[in-house]
């Protein structure tokens, strides 16, 4: 079993920065294909972006690319998400997840993470 722990949510004016952590403990972090999604009131789960195990390769929706950068340290089994120039429609709570069996590739959908974090909120005023 994979546990995920997120950090860093918060508060941020628009076109500002914000980072977020995501903390794994147990299981097989070094060989998880990890993602982050996002879910908005009134809306379902949607993907953010993830990353390799190894940290090769990256996916980032249409909605953030070029905003948001995933990374990974596997030395410190955290991900990670750089989020810039954050916009209101931003506004959600995070989620980070993991696949509960090694992949080479990163999912889109939600149904393929086994493994998930109790979410982070952030907010982002106009």
């Amino acid at each position: 079993q994979v546990q995920l722990v997120e950090s860093g949510g918060g508060l941020v004016q628009a076109g500002g920065s914000l980072g977020l952590s995501c903390a794994a403990s147990g299981g097989t972090f070094r060989t998880s294909t990890m993602a982050w999604f996002r879910m908005a009131p009134g809306k379902e789960r949607e993907f953010v972006g993830g990353i390799t195990w190894s940290g090769s390769r990256t996916s980032t929706a249409d909605s953030v690319k070029g905003r948001f950068t995933i990374s990974r340290d596997n030395t410190k089994n955290t991900m990670y998400l750089q989020m810039n120039s954050l916009k209101p429609e931003d506004t959600a709570v995070y989620y980070c997840a993991a696949v509960r069996y090694p992949i080479d590739r990163i999912p889109s959908g939600r149904y393929e993470y086994g493994f998930w974090g109790q979410g982070t909120q952030v907010t982002v005023s106009s």
